[in-house]
């Protein structure tokens, strides 16, 4: 038997705020990184979106949906992060 939540929270809140905190960390490694550098810390500012992925949603507290919002959220890191690395490296190219 399940029991449904008393007050369900927006399940969505988590996943943007991953997204931001990749960006985020995406502009800080642009901004304090050398540039010969920028390429190996991106990977590490990923592992750190994906740890902070799976410990939103594990604040929260649902188990439903648990594994698709943590792709979500980590996905969605990927690309904003992906989309901040082609800017600084094309800036680099150009500046």
């Amino acid at each position: 038997m399940t029991l449904p939540g008393l007050a369900p929270r927006a399940e969505y809140g988590g996943i943007v705020g991953v997204w931001a905190a990749g960006a985020v960390i995406a502009i800080v490694i642009g901004v304090v990184a050398p540039g010969e550098w920028r390429a190996a810390w991106m990977p590490v500012g990923m592992a750190a979106c994906l740890i902070l992925a799976f410990v939103v949603q594990l604040v929260q507290g649902h188990s439903q949906g648990f594994v698709r919002r943590v792709a979500l959220s980590t996905l969605g890191a990927f690309v904003v992060m992906g989309l901040i690395g082609l800017g600084l490296g094309l800036s680099s190219m150009f500046a």
